[in-house]
């Protein structure tokens, strides 16, 4: 855990735009606010297509477009300011840093949102149609709000070499296809297989079995090859679908066990709880496997859950030192109760099970049951004081934490 730092404009700034519902009331209605204004961009993208809608409400839909990139260049260049505040970024300059955080997927897709306004500006003779093209590539933007689109490019990372695999198997049976049917049927019919590169528009269209009908093979010969490429192109295209759809489920269900009593009754912090409680705590739980050296949490990101420790232990790296946390242990219950950003890189140092309770529904739990609140509040502060002695912390930091530590009745 870092040194606190005060609480300057750009940290507000970092914790609303970064932190989405873990910044609070502002951040949540910036998240709901950006996501809104995406899906309403994606609707006057289609709209405009529509020339009734274009001749009606034309200057409507420019000042709304207007409108978007104002505010979307705006958020673009905050999120570049407040970058700093990330350890990574901080540590390679002002400059440097920022140069660094623009290059990450999420930001390449903020700047291709404003891309098309800023082309069309200095550039305004540019072919509008492929501006406007350009300009549907905001629903991207979607993502950073999305865990299963992060999840599912995170497969597509992971299962590239195998896909790269599957990319070449296809170019060598399209090139294979059209290179067989050029010989069966180029000289019947020259302005279809003439060439084999002419070839490949059928050798592709009949391996994904979509077959136009613009190119028909006419001889035996030529039926046969176009027979075999049909087969070979279900099993083809049914590779990379099946190692997408394997990696998907292998990815959540690596985390994923079966959450039971006997797993919750080993965690101290829920003795005591009647077996309704303990089912009504169950539901709002989500488990998840974790192995040796994966970071759990990370710090400068956002508090999005707290975790129990079912079995196996993590650490907290701190400046100059570590804390080591056990089986019946929880964690980042600190930001949660601070509504900040984690301030602390939390690793497994084992394999271990842990019980997540995401920021939502810790606090419907902590609402509904006072007794469980009291205990974690109780916890947090023992915590915290530990931690102060250990490290040297702001005065606003210390004050802020038994503000949030506090037992309340």
């Amino acid at each position: 855990m870092t040194k606190a730092a005060p609480e300057t404009l750009r940290r507000r700034a970092y914790v609303v735009l970064e932190g989405g519902r873990a910044g609070g009331l502002p951040g949540g209605l910036v998240e709901a606010g950006l996501i809104v204004l995406i899906i309403a961009n994606v609707v006057a993208f289609t709209l405009q297509s529509i020339p009734e809608m274009r001749a009606g409400y034309g200057q409507a839909l420019d000042r709304f477009e207007v409108v978007s990139v104002t505010i979307f260049a705006l958020e673009y260049l905050l999120r570049l300011w407040v970058s700093a505040e990330e350890t990574t970024v901080a540590s390679q300059g002002e400059i440097a840093g920022r140069l660094h955080a623009a290059t990450r997927p999420m930001m390449v897709i903020d700047f291709i949102a404003i891309a098309p306004a800023i082309v069309q500006f200095f550039v305004p003779f540019f072919d509008l149609r492929v501006l406007r093209l350009i300009r549907v590539f905001r629903l991207l933007k979607i993502a950073r709000y999305s865990p299963a689109l992060t999840t599912l490019g995170k497969v597509i990372v992971d299962e590239r070499h195998a896909l790269y695999g599957t990319i070449l198997l296809l170019l060598c049976a399209m090139t294979f296809a059209a290179a067989a049917m050029h010989a069966a049927e180029g000289s019947i019919q020259p302005d279809l297989f003439g060439t084999i590169p002419l070839a490949m528009w059928w050798a592709i269209t009949t391996l994904t079995t979509v077959g136009y009908g613009d190119a028909v093979p006419i001889t035996l010969a030529g039926r046969m090859i176009a027979g075999v490429t049909m087969i070979a192109g279900l099993g083809l295209f049914a590779l990379p679908v099946g190692i997408i759809a394997t990696g998907f489920v292998s990815t959540i269900h690596r985390r994923d066990f079966n959450v039971t009593f006997g797993m919750l009754a080993r965690v101290p912090l829920f003795k005591d709880f009647d077996a309704q409680t303990i089912g009504e705590i169950l539901d709002l739980l989500r488990s998840q496997n974790v192995g040796p050296g994966e970071v759990i949490s990370a710090e400068g990101e956002r508090a999005a859950a707290m975790y129990f420790i079912v079995s196996g232990s993590v650490q907290a790296q701190l400046p100059g030192q570590t804390i080591r946390f056990e089986s019946g242990d929880f964690f980042g219950e600190l930001a949660l109760l601070r509504e900040t950003m984690r301030v602390a890189t939390i690793t497994s140092l084992t394999p271990t099970r842990l019980l997540e309770l995401s920021a939502d529904d810790f606090e419907t739990l902590m609402r509904r049951h006072p007794n469980l609140r009291r205990r974690v509040q109780k916890r947090a502060g023992e915590k915290m004081r530990a931690i102060a002695e250990a490290v040297a912390i702001s005065d606003e930091e210390i004050a802020a934490a038994k503000k949030a530590c506090t037992e309340i009745d």
